[in-house]
């Protein structure tokens, strides 16, 4: 029988996500690609540093040793690397004692094509391009930022979410754009009962919700949170929409508009998605953060129009 990932949570990274490739990195833009080649062929058995995905991915991978019999949780690396010079990453992996050991090396294209093939519900790099490839293609996708990590270690994977464009789609946040505030409150206090579609990263927290039945609710793994600057009246349409899709969530955080750093740094998370730049820069401050390039937020604007509801 053919292995297969069903009933896994499957999340991909790129191997400047999971280590600091910044000085290979460096020759690479500044002496080409043969240099960067000869560079880590040389340091190949030098152990790379942990990257702002590190320990996020380390907390993943120790699901496993809570769920007892098969891994529920599988992790691949994605690499514009060749195999030649992705050595060195596997090598780093090994030396972590890292449980991951399926990898795609693209040498020197764009890896997001196989997060299709390995069936990922993630996909996690420090490219953007990349992301965005992988987002357009209907995959959660992220480009994660360098910043702060949690300075929590007891085990609990810690999950943190914007809204619109993120987990819902910007539909409701495009109203925002085009007619202002208070035409997006009327909107969503008409639409209350009418549930939001999905956005990117909606497969990926079903994948979650899925894990996380798994355990006693009590004893669970992860943890999730909502943590969107809406407000009410416009929370009921969130709240419908998640129950509608009978999926959980841990902690939803209703702002109002207030900076979001705090409040992550109090939930502790692990790591923040958002569709907005600004406001993942902000979270760095506090928690590994990542940015979603997607929605209306990250169109070229318009003169004249809004700057976004700051979700």
């Amino acid at each position: 029988m053919p292995v297969s990932f069903a009933g896994k949570l499957v999340v991909a990274i790129s191997s400047r996500a999971l280590f600091n490739l910044s000085d290979s990195h460096r020759v690479y833009e500044s002496e080409g690609l043969e240099a960067y080649q000869a560079y880590q062929i040389t340091h190949e058995d030098e152990v790379l540093e942990p990257g702002d995905a590190f320990p996020l991915v380390r907390k993943l991978l120790k699901i496993n040793e809570r769920a007892g019999g098969e891994p529920r949780v599988e992790v691949i690396l994605l690499s514009r690397n060749s195999s030649d010079t992705g050595l060195r990453v596997f090598n780093s992996i090994e030396h972590y004692q890292l449980p991951i050991t399926r990898a795609a090396f693209a040498g020197g294209h764009s890896p997001h094509r196989y997060v299709s093939a390995f069936g990922a519900h993630l996909f996690l790099s420090t490219d953007q391009d990349d992301v965005r490839e992988a987002l357009n293609a209907g995959y959660a996708a992220a480009t994660i930022l360098s910043g702060g990590t949690s300075s929590r270690d007891d085990g609990q994977l810690r999950i943190a979410f914007d809204g619109d464009a993120v987990l819902f789609s910007d539909d409701s946040e495009r109203i925002f754009q085009e007619s202002g505030l208070e035409a997006f409150t009327e909107n969503e206090r008409r639409a209350a009962r009418e549930p939001l579609s999905g956005g990117p990263f909606k497969g990926f927290l079903a994948a979650l919700h899925k894990l996380q039945s798994e355990f006693d609710p009590d004893n669970s793994p992860i943890r999730t949170a909502l943590v969107t600057a809406r407000s009410a009246p416009a929370h009921e349409r969130v709240v419908r929409t998640l129950r509608a899709w009978d999926i959980r969530i841990d902690e939803s955080l209703f702002l109002g508009g207030l900076d979001k750093g705090a409040f992550l740094d109090a939930f502790a998370a692990d790591v923040f998605f958002d569709d907005q730049q600004g406001h993942c820069e902000s979270a760095a401050r506090h928690v590994a953060a990542g940015h979603v390039p997607h929605g209306v937020s990250n169109e070229p604007k318009v003169p004249g129009k809004g700057q976004g509801i700051s979700k």
